[in-house]
């Protein structure tokens, strides 16, 4: 593991600052978060999260802010289940998660009742090859160029290199580069920047989509604008065939490919994991491979 990685970390506490919860509570969040000493910015900024709402909740039901105490199993299952019981089933697992990890890492030997199962969130299942064949003949099917460029765009940066709602707000027609022997896609904003190849059987097609393109491939003139997915497949023409797109499948289709192709199955099969929470924390210490080698492994070359 290289030392950026936690010096990073600490950077993001020092630099963070607490939003709609108190001041105290994002000073308590920063204390046991530094003392926890994260791996990643990444992952401070996670945990930071979390330990200033269960800071919020403690001001809220009297607690004091102090690591033994909000940090007691019996406080975090309380916050989970009850603070937190108007949030997504995915956002309580996250949370309790990284509590957990706090306690553990700040104040351990504490014990506590048995935690309580929460609901879980699966994972979409991926598009057929026909359905996504289905989907490009509808962008085809729309009545004007501009339309006919958007829902292509979205169809092959979903399903040809993954991108999420977040991250398609913010792409423009000059991020999408010819590299390295095919094409990828510069996400230089929002939560995870990067650069991501695109399946070449996408690029022919996204390549034309963008042509000559130099604002943001899904419309708008305003990367803060909202709903841009939603809206833009909302009034895609030729009837109700339309509303069909998700775009959370879209990008679930491409994480399948991915993992198909890199032999995920046979790896998790060798290694006897269901599911690796530290798989994760794994990942974050591996070096980095270059970009042509990321083009070649995740099927961007032509």
């Amino acid at each position: 593991m290289t030392p950026t990685g936690p010096v990073d970390a600490q950077r993001a506490i020092s630099a963070w600052r607490p939003r709609l919860v108190s001041a105290r509570a994002g000073a308590f969040a920063k204390e046991v978060v530094s003392a926890a000493a994260p791996v990643s910015a990444v992952r401070a900024r996670s945990l930071l999260w979390s330990a200033s709402r269960l800071g919020a909740f403690g001001e809220s039901v009297g607690l004091e802010l102090m690591a033994p105490v909000l940090l007691h199993p019996s406080v975090i299952e309380r916050f989970v289940l009850v603070g937190m019981a108007d949030t997504t089933p995915v956002r309580r697992r996250t949370t309790r998660a990284n509590l957990n990890h706090l306690a553990r890492a700040v104040v351990p030997g504490l014990a506590g009742p048995a935690r309580s199962p929460l609901p879980r969130n699966r994972a979409k299942s991926p598009y057929s090859s026909a359905e996504l064949d289905g989907f490009l003949a509808l962008a085809d099917a729309q009545p004007t160029p501009t339309r006919r460029a958007q829902l292509g765009g979205l169809v092959c940066l979903g399903a040809g290199a993954g991108l999420s709602p977040a991250d398609l707000r913010y792409v423009r027609g000059g991020d999408i580069q010819a590299r390295h022997g095919g094409m990828v896609v510069v996400v230089s904003a929002g939560r995870a920047p990067r650069t991501v190849p695109v399946l070449a059987r996408y690029q022919t097609r996204l390549g034309e989509a963008v042509e000559g393109m130099d604002g943001f491939v899904l419309g708008g003139t305003r990367a803060n604008r909202r709903n841009v997915t939603s809206r833009l497949v909302a009034t895609v023409a030729a009837g109700t065939a339309a509303e069909a797109i998700d775009v959370g499948r879209l990008r679930i289709t491409w994480i399948a490919h991915q993992a198909q192709a890199l032999g995920l199955g046979g790896f998790f099969a060798a290694a006897g994991f269901g599911w690796s929470a530290q798989l994760g924390d794994i990942v974050v210490g591996l070096e980095r491979a270059s970009e042509a080698s990321v083009m070649d492994r995740l099927g961007g070359l032509r």
